[in-house]
């Protein structure tokens, strides 16, 4: 098991393990390569629970290509603020590259309580990773900085350097889950209705897998094709669990 797997199935099944999510297929689909058709080259999987609606994985690994990527997403509930939780986990040749993010439910800028209570507390974290030896800035879109969080981890890294940044990730997944498991504040969301949560999580999801966003999807569709490509896109930005 590459580190790029190790981390990012150890904090997945930390999150599934907690909150007792149950999975969806064992897995939901099989990713059949495009280069050897028929061959598999990863899984999809979903999971689905209470506080934690809803967490998906993508792995993707082809040896020949030198790629082990390794993704997931872990969605609260649409009506709920609480942030999603992601981490997107790689090793292509000899680097790896990871990104590590709480997905803001609320406009950052206008709401300071909601701001302090789910994200302030990662500060000091973050300004520790951002020291760490062997990690470099990835190279990222202003659009795609616009629609996470600013506390968001985006880096190429050596081993040692990513070996480093595993404190980070337990930190940033042992903040979020008592968040789900105990809540904001009361007075964080200043009345703001379930009905503007749901309909600003569905917008901010069309725009975080939105191909024109990230480009990453158009690097994948030689590998997976634009069929399996689409239907990852559909599981992340659907805000219900799918079914068999």
């Amino acid at each position: 098991m590459s580190l790029s797997q190790e981390l990012c199935h150890k904090t997945r099944n930390t999150i599934i393990d907690q909150f007792g999510m149950i999975e969806i297929g064992e897995p939901f689909r099989i990713i059949n390569g495009q280069i050897h058709p028929g061959n598999p080259v990863g899984e999809l999987r979903i999971w689905q629970g209470d506080k934690v609606r809803k967490l998906v994985y993508i792995g993707i690994t082809v040896p020949m290509m030198q790629l082990d990527s390794h993704m997931m997403f872990a969605f609260t509930p649409p009506e709920s603020a609480i942030p999603h939780f992601t981490l997107d986990s790689v090793l292509a040749g000899p680097t790896f590259a990871f990104h590590l993010d709480l997905i803001p439910r609320l406009d950052l800028g206008a709401n300071l309580p909601y701001l302090d209570a789910a994200f302030h507390p990662l500060t000091d974290e973050y300004e520790k990773a951002r020291k760490i030896e062997g990690l470099t800035e990835a190279r990222l879109s202003p659009r795609q900085y616009a629609i996470m969080s600013p506390w968001m981890l985006a880096n190429r890294a050596t081993e040692e350097g990513y070996r480093a940044v595993e404190p980070t990730i337990d930190f940033y997944r042992s903040h979020w889950t008592n968040l789900v498991e105990h809540g904001l504040p009361d007075g964080t969301l200043n009345g703001i209705s379930f009905e503007a949560l749901v309909e600003r999580d569905r917008r901010n999801r069309a725009i975080i897998f939105n191909t024109e966003v990230d480009k990453v999807w158009d690097q994948l569709k030689p590998l997976i094709g634009e069929e399996m490509g689409k239907l990852m896109r559909d599981v992340l930005r659907n805000q219900e669990v799918e079914t068999l």
